[in-house]
């Protein structure tokens, strides 16, 4: 065995591999977390279009930077804690997740759109966030714990799908279909997909907590 592949596994044994992933998965949902704070001052108006435009691209790149590096640690790993396709799997989702918010943040600007109506459906994201981010932490200190959390994160995921419902709902209520509806249409839509990602997040991580059991 040469030198490099020894230190790797001698990492990956003494537990080094284990926590440079969850401080990875850590760095790609604090992003995740400032993006959806960012969003929701462009929901309600109360911020310069173009700053936010900027502080959510600084937040994209560094969750870019993180899922990067993980991707990097999980490709030079000899041997993994957790399953390498249900890891990258929660990796990839987080990072539709901030896409997704970025992509909010920018068509509210182009649609020249603000409502209060979105901000339920971002309170549910950060929560799920948060309570993801409680899971990730658990992939170390927890592990008994890991499934239950997953699945509470997954509970709270489906919020994010409800609050839309609701909104969806009362926006279509009115008695014509205008230009403006259609654009709070289209951003529902948008933070819908952001449930849905949150989802599948949850999801991969729930099954690599049964997997390795």
């Amino acid at each position: 065995m040469t030198r490099g592949p020894l230190r790797r596994l001698v990492a990956d044994l003494g537990g080094g591999l284990e926590r440079e992933l969850v401080d990875r998965l850590h760095g790609q949902v604090a992003a995740a977390q400032r993006g959806v704070m960012l969003a929701r001052s462009a929901a309600v108006g109360h911020a310069d279009t173009e700053e936010l435009s900027q502080r959510m691209n600084r937040a994209e790149r560094e969750g870019d930077d993180e899922r990067a590096a993980l991707v990097a640690a999980l490709s030079d790993a000899l041997m993994t804690p957790f399953d390498r396709e249900d890891l990258f799997r929660v990796s990839r989702s987080i990072d539709d997740v901030l896409d997704n918010l970025r992509d909010f943040v920018r068509e509210l600007a182009l649609f020249e759109v603000a409502d209060t109506r979105f901000v339920p459906i971002l309170d549910a994201v950060e929560t799920c966030l948060n309570d993801l981010d409680t899971a990730v932490h658990r992939l170390i200190s927890d592990r008994p714990g890991l499934v239950h959390a997953a699945l509470a994160a997954s509970k709270t995921s489906n919020q994010v799908r409800k609050r839309y419902q609701e909104q969806l709902a009362a926006l279509l209520e009115g008695p014509e279909v205008t230009p403006a509806l259609l654009k709070r249409r289209e951003l529902l839509r948008r933070l819908d997909v952001v449930g849905l990602r949150l989802g599948e997040a949850t999801d991969a991580l729930a099954d690599g907590a049964v997997k390795r059991g």
